[in-house]
């Protein structure tokens, strides 16, 4: 008598999550949003204020005392948040957009070391979800490039980079210093859409803050606080 031999089944290959992440180092091209799908993401991120019908009474006549507390109150208010009145509206030098976690940073006018945690937090590893402490001068940086350019965004491609994803970079080639600034917490790689990146690269030479790379294929400049030197990658 002859049996049907049945096959085993293949056993499902291990899933390996390092070598499928290896695949999708460089971030992919954001959609091209529609006009009411960028109106309403800029609408989100900017700060809003509520106040009640008696406010906007009291404060439509405001008597000359609260007038001359309130611009003798301003001057004295550096790196606070603005105070807001009716009809008066914050407007973010930049908002800062990671390409990896998409997450949204605005940066407001007169903010000081206020934002630094937020940076931190902001730039932190995507691939270990590790932070660390930036160089706040970046935040500079970063408001003069959006000040030349009246960049209301700035997409930003890599902050912190922690040692073990900077190993994992270089195992697979990539072009990545063995003693990156990124790791120290002072470099960050950013673009700003509808702006030539040759153009940013050249204003960010101009400021002579510290090292700044061109990668012409990745469409991004790198800026650190290190020392001053030039170089172009892919």
């Amino acid at each position: 008598m002859s049996a049907d031999v049945v096959a085993a089944p293949e056993p499902d290959p291990i899933f390996d999550p390092v070598a499928a992440r290896a695949e999708h180092f460089v971030p992919g091209e954001p959609r091209v949003l529609a006009k009411k799908e960028e109106w309403l993401r800029d609408k989100g991120l900017r700060p809003d204020v509520h106040v009640s019908d008696a406010d906007l009474a009291r404060w439509a006549t405001p008597s000359p005392a609260a007038h001359a507390h309130r611009h003798a109150s301003r001057p004295n208010a550096t790196g606070a948040d603005p105070e807001l009145w009716p009809g008066e509206r914050v407007e973010p030098v930049t908002t800062l957009f990671n390409v990896w976690t998409h997450e949204a940073l605005p940066i407001l006018p007169d903010e000081g070391h206020e934002i630094d945690g937020r940076f931190y937090l902001f730039l932190r590893d995507h691939f270990t979800n590790q932070a660390t402490r930036m160089d706040a001068r970046l935040v500079d940086v970063l408001k003069r490039v959006a000040g030349k350019f009246s960049a209301r965004r700035i997409e930003v491609v890599s902050g912190y980079r922690s040692p073990k994803y900077n190993l994992m970079l270089r195992k697979k080639g990539h072009q990545v210093a063995r003693h990156s600034q990124h790791m120290e917490g002072h470099a960050v790689d950013f673009r700003i859409r509808g702006v030539a990146t040759r153009q940013v690269l050249h204003y960010v030479r101009s400021l002579h803050m510290g090292g700044v790379g061109f990668y012409p294929h990745s469409q991004f400049v790198h800026s650190d606080t290190g020392p001053v030197r030039y170089w172009t990658g892919s």
